[in-house]
């Protein structure tokens, strides 16, 4: 059964359809997420209400705001320091104790055992 070959001219059609098709796909993708974002803060985050408000529940509106802020810069840091350490021992799981390798790495595959007992022998 003979190949079916397209033309180049449809085949550029072709790209530039798909190219389109992926473009709007990503500009979908791009839009839901910010409304996923603005959800997600709009429930997080309410607005605040300030006015009515005396200095005193402003001051105490203030201290609430900073100690969020505090906790979530704590989890912040506790996040960034777990990925530094996983990416930490990660490297370290790939690299190994080198001395440990050295043999599977050199291709003798016991060879060299042999070697050495053949100069023991002689």
């Amino acid at each position: 059964m003979p190949k079916c070959k397209i033309s180049a001219s449809c085949k550029l059609s072709l790209k530039i359809l798909l190219l389109a098709r992926a473009t709007e796909e990503l500009e979908a993708e791009k839009a839901a997420r910010e409304e996923e974002k603005v959800c997600y803060l709009g429930e997080k985050l309410p607005p605040l209400q300030l006015i009515g408000l005396n200095t005193d529940d402003l001051q105490k509106l203030c201290k609430q705001i900073h100690a969020k802020n505090e906790m979530v810069d704590e989890e912040r840091y506790d996040c960034e320091a777990k990925v530094i350490k996983n990416n930490r021992d990660e490297l370290t799981l790939e690299m190994g104790d080198w001395r440990k390798n050295v043999e599977a790495m050199s291709g003798m595959k016991g060879r060299k055992k042999m070697f050495l007992m053949h100069d023991v022998r002689d």
